[in-house]
């Protein structure tokens, strides 16, 4: 059975590569914005599945792996930041806090569902108006939910679960889905 990402993500594909897994890229075209759901887990839990639901339909004999991740910080929703100015102050913020990464994922095929989230603790370094600057300007900010990844370094002081789940996919969880579809 084929397996398929719906993820353009270069860090989801690497993370699903590192653990062996034998998988073809199909990026999704589920439009985002189509989902209004506050609660964090709920929302991303939501875009997973109709991400992967998006893929299935045009293949469905493989087996679908959807994922989103989110930042969540007081309650709110950090996203990809939209501009330079918006990823300084989402770094601005996170700085010496304490925030939470979730990541929904949909392992599907046309007879079975298995939809999750995983949610890591993560607290961040005291960083300096310096480093924010000189991050933004690298541009790594811009496509990654919450302004940062945390595999460029420098950023976390303690990470409390999935590590890999902070980059954009809790591969443990993944495997042992993609298990039950064998």
């Amino acid at each position: 059975m084929e397996i398929i990402l719906a993820s353009n993500s270069p860090r989801r594909r690497e993370l699903l590569s590192s653990r062996g897994v034998t998988f073809k890229v199909v990026p999704s075209d589920f439009n985002e914005s189509e989902v209004f759901i506050t609660s964090p887990k709920e929302y991303v839990k939501s875009l997973a599945l109709n991400k992967a639901l998006s893929v299935l339909k045009n293949n469905p004999l493989s087996v679908v792996i959807g994922a989103d991740t989110v930042v969540v910080f007081n309650g709110q929703i950090l996203g990809k930041p939209e501009s330079e100015e918006q990823a300084r102050k989402m770094l601005e913020s996170l700085s010496n806090n304490e925030h939470e990464v979730i990541t929904g994922y949909a392992v599907i095929s046309k007879d079975k569902k298995i939809i999750d989230c995983e949610v890591t603790k993560v607290i961040f370094n005291e960083l300096s108006s310096e480093f924010i600057s000189s991050y933004v300007l690298s541009g790594s900010p811009m496509d990654k939910a919450g302004a940062y990844g945390i595999q460029d370094g420098g950023l976390a002081k303690e990470i409390f679960g999935d590590y890999d789940n902070v980059v954009g996919l809790p591969t443990e969880k993944i495997i042992k889905a993609l298990t039950e579809f064998i």
